[in-house]
């Protein structure tokens, strides 16, 4: 395989992650104009959304055996068109079950997506021999954040949700078919490699710990796309239009902490700036919890995303070192957990905050990403400079 395929392979996963960003936010940052076009009750709307993530966990384990016959680029190939239809499925509905349709689609596409798209991004990290996953989620981290940008102009202007979505699907859904051309699936093992790394096996007893890291992760991540605004408003008395800007921090130094993370991988191991990540996100929350007014709530919200930015991406990676020869089978396993995460958090908060108070309630997120530290060694040794153990002479470097 050349330096310039693996390149072209590199900057087409890129673009879909990017693409996926986007449209997440879409989704995500216009619930309250869906439930409005829909007449979802609020008793409802908890269904709905929490359909959403369960159908993407038993995709990604669909998607576990589909890739076996087919490949995760071909499984990318599909799920991504059919996710950007869905969202405009969304907005072009006027009934109940024609929005639980598009929203069973979504879920059930974004599962393989999301699984795919990782799968590519572990065997290409494996291809370079080097860190280059967390550059794939900054691309994601940046999709992110235009599609919250392009939600905010369309929320701004009061366009309907199809006038708001259209223009954006008919831009990167060629996009991203035509950066589909160029996936490739990166370094694969060997026969003699295979039974050397221990078979194609994937023990869940060994997988568990990044399961954890997982869950624990979207529990923060959800917590701040589900609660920052309302607790910037209602808890630390910041103004309306200042509430809504803790999540656009938190993703902005997302974006930049995964931009330089794969740096501080090679130098510092995965496992450390892992370690790292779990102390500046527990951090950012024990700021957030004891914040006397909103600016400095909004600091815990940015040093938050910092901190839990490099998680996700790292163990991700993780998988793909721990089980090199089943690395696919591992990351749609460890892909499950992710929604596992956000079926959790947000609940979790919610019913904290009720019962007891939403500052104590975000001391449990603190805990439970500072349990990350205790599973660091998990995400390998200093000397393997990509959590993969398979790092190359600088000498073929790729890009």
């Amino acid at each position: 395989m050349t330096d310039a395929w693996l390149r072209r392979g590199r900057g087409s996963l890129a673009v879909s992650f990017f693409v996926q960003g986007v449209t997440f936010a879409l989704l995500v940052t216009r619930i309250p104009a869906i439930q409005d076009r829909y007449g979802i009750s609020d008793g409802l709307l908890p269904v709905f959304l929490a359909a959403v993530p369960i159908l993407a966990g038993a995709s990604s384990v669909v998607t576990e055996k589909v890739v076996t016959r087919v490949g995760p680029g071909a499984v990318l190939r599909w799920a991504q068109p059919v996710v950007l239809l869905a969202l405009l499925a969304v907005g072009a509905g006027t009934r109940l079950w024609q929005v639980a349709l598009a929203l069973g689609a979504f879920g059930l596409a974004v599962g393989a997506l999301d699984a795919s798209m990782n799968m590519l991004g572990v065997s290409l990290q494996r291809a370079y021999g080097r860190s280059i996953m967390l550059g794939f989620h900054a691309a994601y981290s940046l999709g992110g954040i235009a599609g919250a940008s392009l939600a905010w102009a369309g929320a701004h202007w009061h366009l309907p949700l199809f006038v708001s979505y259209l223009p954006v699907v008919a831009v990167l859904l060629p996009a991203a078919l035509v950066a589909s051309r160029w996936y490739t699936p990166g370094a694969q093992l060997s026969a003699a490699e295979e039974v050397k790394a221990g078979g194609a096996g994937v023990s869940f007893k060994l997988l568990l710990p990044l399961c954890l890291v997982m869950t624990f992760a979207y529990i923060g991540d959800s917590t701040v796309s589900n609660w920052s605004a309302k607790y910037l408003q209602d808890v630390l008395g910041g103004s309306e239009e200042l509430a809504t800007v803790p999540y656009n921090a938190y993703m902005v130094t997302t974006l930049l902490g995964r931009a330089v993370g794969d740096f501080g991988v090679r130098r510092l191991g995965a496992a450390a700036v892992v370690r790292s990540g779990a102390v500046l996100a527990a951090l950012g929350f024990a700021l957030v919890a004891v914040a006397p007014g909103a600016w400095v709530g909004m600091a815990g919200f940015t040093v938050l995303g910092l901190g839990l930015s490099v998680i996700v991406p790292q163990t991700f990676a993780a998988a793909g070192r721990l089980f090199p020869g089943a690395s696919d089978a591992a990351v749609a396993r460890l892909n499950v957990f992710n929604y596992v995460g956000f079926l959790i958090g947000s609940p979790l908060v919610g019913a904290l905050g009720d019962a007891w108070s939403y500052r104590g309630a975000m001391l449990v997120p603190m805990v439970l990403v500072l349990v990350t530290v205790a599973y660091a060694t998990s995400f390998g040794s200093r000397a393997a400079r990509y959590g993969g153990g398979h790092e190359r002479p600088r000498t073929v470097d790729v890009g």
